[in-house]
């Protein structure tokens, strides 16, 4: 029995100085390099970027079953938009299913990452698209007013008009949980429980813009500027709402504006579909040129101009909603 003392003070030691947690035996930790350990694990259990890895691992292979099927669809006439379709639809649970699976593992709720349930999201999300139409209409008057834009006449009729703006509609829709869940959602979550909340959202926001600079042919280094700037302001209202309903809501009904409803292009990509021939006519740098009016240099007055006006409208952080706490390393799950 006296043998034994050294190695129970030496496991107590251990135990409070952090180095590992007290639920893990000894036995383990032995059969296990103590610097490898803790490399992999922090005072938490697994360290944030390791369970991001497992997370984005889990999504990407989700998605390459999944989109394993679309092959069924034929890619002729019609079927070319459902199959586009159907793969944004893979896109988005393969960023949700990992979700569920990792709040199981960290055994938390999956609203502790944004996409909060409740009575506030149907007024969230109206409020985010509302958000959504009304900045890029301001930004479509400017061009128009400095004379770069036309919004030309309607090439659809009858229900063409009603079945295309659902169409796009819905496909919008998964793009915003998509992005902004993958973006702003679990990533930003676990990232900022080790960095803090605004080093992840700067991360995270830059790598947003680099990846549409990288993965869009039409895009430009100024669109890539416009969306690492808007992905920040998303994360602006997740700090300041709680949730992420408002920033799916105005991230689809911005991309629903510029495709469908005004026509433009959109991060440098078109849709079959839209409502209006429209047109650019002048400089790149102030039309946007291929990239659309998010390639503008008249974009940053507009976000400028959200940014001050929500923070006048949410004054104050809501910490008790899920997002910016959760997000900020508070352990406790939020409803």
């Amino acid at each position: 029995m006296h043998e034994a003392q050294p190695d129970r003070d030496a496991k107590t030691k251990l135990a409070e100085a952090g180095s590992a947690p007290p639920s893990i035996p000894v036995s383990s930790r032995t059969a296990f390099p103590e610097t490898t350990y803790r490399i992999f694990v922090g005072p938490e259990g697994l360290r944030p970027g390791w369970r991001i890895f497992l997370y984005l691992g889990m999504g990407i292979v989700l998605f390459l079953l999944i989109a394993s099927f679309a092959s069924v669809i034929s890619v002729h006439g019609a079927g070319r938009l459902w199959r586009t379709m159907y793969i944004e639809a893979a896109l988005a649970l393969s960023c949700l299913v990992p979700a569920y699976v990792m709040a199981a593992i960290e055994k938390r709720r999956f609203s502790s990452y944004g996409l909060v349930p409740g009575p506030r999201v149907s007024r969230l999300f109206g409020i985010g698209a509302l958000w959504g139409i009304v900045a890029l209409s301001a930004l479509m008057l400017l061009l128009r007013l400095v004379g770069v834009f036309s919004y030309g006449s309607l090439i659809l009729n009858g229900p063409r008009v009603v079945r295309f703006a659902l169409f796009w509609g819905i496909f919008f829709l998964l793009v915003g949980v998509f992005e902004e869940f993958t973006f702003r959602g679990y990533c930003q979550f676990t990232l900022a429980q080790g960095i803090g909340f605004w080093p992840a959202a700067g991360i995270l926001s830059f790598l947003f813009g680099a990846l549409h600079l990288w993965g869009n042919v039409g895009e430009s280094a100024l669109g890539s500027l416009c969306a690492a700037l808007i992905g920040l302001f998303f994360c602006f209202t997740l700090r300041r709402t709680g949730s992420l309903w408002f920033a799916v809501g105005m991230h689809a009904s911005w991309d629903w504006g510029e495709s469908y409803l005004y026509s433009v292009p959109d991060s440098g990509g078109t849709v079959a579909g839209h409502l209006l021939n429209s047109s650019f006519h002048g400089a790149r740098w102030l039309t946007g040129g291929t990239v659309g009016p998010e390639g503008s240099v008249l974009v940053f007055v507009v976000i400028a101009a959200s940014w001050w006006v929500f923070d006048r409208i949410y004054p104050g952080e809501q910490p008790d909603q899920g997002g910016p706490q959760a997000a900020a390393g508070v352990s406790r799950a939020i409803e």
